[in-house]
């Protein structure tokens, strides 16, 4: 005959039982199976039931059988029959517990030993020092730095230092014979000789006005080489320069001189201003020649510097 729902059971089950040795003077002996409390088992002495319960006969819990008074060993008698036993968890098998199973954010850092987590377990954008840069950092890569305390990152940009960044070479290729107090706004070149290369962005010229690509503070050095007239007694290359992309003032003068009555002379002269640039749409510079007589010329060459400037950018301003 077919049945809905389980099978009816065929056969009974049977409980273990246990035997004890009775100890002089113990109350608390131990059960051979763990139990939720002394309900799931019962106890008999010198074949009597005993009653289970706080202040009763006995108390059970896990494997602690406890007795409520003490019998005598050769004259007391005493078993269990367990009827239930508590349920126990098991162990899972070694290897068997996958990701799957682990809870997000159950492992907690008390559940790690100390020096247990080794680099071939951190993320490659975990910063580690396992990786060598073996060049100079690019700006956008960040460092670690304490500020009061709080872990902090910083570009590389904002801190870097200590190194040229701006460095340029201009020069004229073509003489000049403008005559005295006259500003030179033609024919000048950046430095294109075989060798040469500058630093960074470099300096824009429009009409022998220069401007700067950052602020810094430059070290401009300038030089002109002068071809003159005999009695002409001297003559003047001078730097000027602006603080406000109008007004324009000396800054450094380089000069050369001719006591010669008689005949021409070749002269050069050179001179350097330090330029605090802190803004550079309003911080600029050009050259002014001045004393020169009307054959007096300041040289230039196109292949090599005769009459020109270093600009060098030495640090932020």
């Amino acid at each position: 005959m077919a049945y809905l729902g389980n099978a009816p059971a065929r056969s009974f089950i049977s409980f273990e039982r246990q035997v004890f040795t009775i100890v002089n003077s113990q109350t608390a002996y131990t059960l051979s199976h763990s139990v939720t409390n002394e309900n799931d088992i019962r106890l008999v002495v010198n074949n009597i039931v005993q009653e289970p319960g706080s202040g009763k006969a006995y108390t059970a819990s896990g494997t602690t059988l406890t007795l409520s008074a003490a019998l005598t060993n050769g004259t007391d008698e005493m078993y269990c029959v367990f009827l239930g036993r508590a349920t126990a968890t098991n162990a899972p098998g070694a290897g068997s517990v996958g990701t799957s199973q682990l809870a997000s954010d159950a492992v907690t850092e008390a559940k790690i030993a100390d020096d247990a987590v080794e680099s071939e377990h951190l993320n490659d954008n975990v910063i580690s020092g396992q990786t060598e840069l073996a060049a100079e950092p690019a700006d956008t890569d960040e460092f670690l730095v304490s500020d009061a305390g709080t872990l902090k990152r910083i570009d590389y940009s904002l801190i870097k230092g200590g190194g040229i960044t701006e460095a340029d070479q201009w020069r004229i290729n073509a003489d000049s014979n403008t005559g005295s107090n006259t500003f030179v706004t033609a024919n000048w070149e950046r430095n294109d000789t075989s060798g040469f290369s500058k630093i960074g962005t470099g300096l824009s010229e429009s009409s022998g006005v220069f401007s700067f690509a950052s602020t810094g503070i430059y070290l401009i050095t300038f030089y002109g080489q002068f071809e003159m007239e005999a009695g002409d007694g001297s003559a003047e290359f001078i730097m000027h320069k602006t603080t406000d992309n109008s007004n324009y003032a000396e800054a450094a003068l380089a000069l050369a001189g001719n006591d010669a009555t008689s005949g021409g002379a070749v002269g050069t002269a050179a001179n350097s201003f330090m330029f605090d640039v802190t803004d550079t749409s309003t911080h600029k510079f050009k050259f002014k020649t001045g004393s020169m007589g009307g054959s007096t010329f300041l040289l230039a060459r196109t292949n090599y510097n005769a009459t020109g400037f270093t600009c060098t950018r030495l640090g932020d301003t």
